[in-house]
């Protein structure tokens, strides 16, 4: 994250009174101003934060209905989107701004102007930048030129706000995320990353299983492990999804071939086909466990349809909680979070 010490001053926040808080809120408060282009970009404080005022607006959205009142965000998506795009911004009206897409699905961010410039303009006109792109690098450097909080709504690397309501998935159905086992199947691609990532910041167990060659990249492996040594997590790499799902709580898969990668379908088929989530696989899981998928889903490949449409899928509450999750992102870089004491309280309902 780069300016982000300039950004609270920049965006013309209100000052953090000079009062205690508890390590809570004072994590709340440290969000101010800043990026999420990565979960690396979180302490564990600041994840654990962001999930707790998500299920306070989960509980109570009529509290926040004004709280970005005259804000506006700007949008920027090179892939198609439904999730993303409807959950973002149905989130900002809802708090009361407005949300502004623009449509690069014809056009990569950077082809008509420098990223610097596209940065530079949107810092005058907007608070807040949320970008769905294909290259990383897209992201970081309208971060890095920005004087505003950017948000990266998924890229070739990462995808910080899927797992963040995954995580808020997890702890809604089980409580602490410290005694929960994940098991993630497939693809090593940018949500297996942001898991990885997540789970080392909330202290939870976490095996991918993928094929051999297609396993995560080696640089998330070492920073998920990193963290993990300060939460208690641990992060597991293995070829065998029979012993990845052995105990899960949760088992994960994403599609074989993501965006981009759709010259590679018929070859990856035919490798991935053993990690099919079928009920066999499932019934190796934890007898309460959920099965998760981030969506879109391709029944009969990744996973089978009595899997995606049976009891124990949670794919419709993750998709709901990418609505929360976000809405409590947004809040806490915008430095608005009614109890916090981080800025200008929320207007409380009638």
């Amino acid at each position: 994250m780069t300016h982000n010490t300039e950004h609270a001053a920049l965006l013309d926040l209100p000052a953090a009174p000079a009062v205690a808080l508890d390590p809570l809120a004072r994590a709340a408060a440290s969000l101010r101003g800043k990026d999420l282009v990565s979960m690396q970009d979180l302490s564990p404080a600041q994840a654990a934060a962001i999930l707790k005022l998500a299920h306070e607006l989960k509980a109570a959205p009529e509290r926040y209905r004004t709280a970005l009142a005259s804000k506006q965000m700007a949008m920027f998506f090179e892939k198609p989107s439904l999730r993303t795009r409807i959950t973002f911004e149905a989130g900002m009206n809802t708090l009361g701004g407005s949300a502004i897409f623009i449509d690069q699905s014809q056009s990569r961010l950077g082809a008509r102007e420098s990223l610097r410039d596209v940065a530079l303009n949107l810092e005058r006109w907007v608070q807040i930048v949320v970008l769905r792109t294909f290259a990383h690098a897209t992201i970081t450097t309208i971060a890095e030129y920005s004087s505003i909080p950017v948000i990266n709504a998924l890229s070739d690397l990462e995808h910080p706000c899927q797992a963040l309501a995954d995580f808020m998935t997890l702890e809604e159905r089980f409580g602490s995320l410290r005694r929960v086992k994940l098991a993630y199947v497939g693809d090593g691609n940018n949500v297996s990353h942001s898991l990885m990532l997540a789970a080392a910041l909330y202290g939870t167990r976490i095996t991918v299983a993928t094929p051999p060659q297609y396993g995560p990249l080696p640089e998330y492996v070492t920073a998920a492990r990193t963290i993990a040594e300060s939460t208690g997590a641990v992060i597991e790499l293995t070829n065998d999804p029979l012993a990845a799902v052995a105990g899960a709580d949760a088992v994960y898969t994403d599609v074989w071939a993501s965006m981009g990668q759709e010259s590679e379908a018929a070859e990856r088929e035919r490798i991935f086909s053993p990690y099919q989530v079928n009920d066999a696989l499932m019934s190796n899981a934890a007898p309460e466990a959920i099965f998760l998928h981030c969506l879109p889903a391709h029944r009969g490949a990744e996973v089978a349809a009595s899997v995606l449409d049976g009891g124990q899928s949670a794919v419709y509450d993750q998709a709901e909680n990418r609505l929360h999750v976000q809405k409590a992102l947004v809040l806490l870089l915008l430095g608005t979070t009614p109890g916090l004491q981080t800025a200008a309280p929320l207007t409380t309902p009638d």
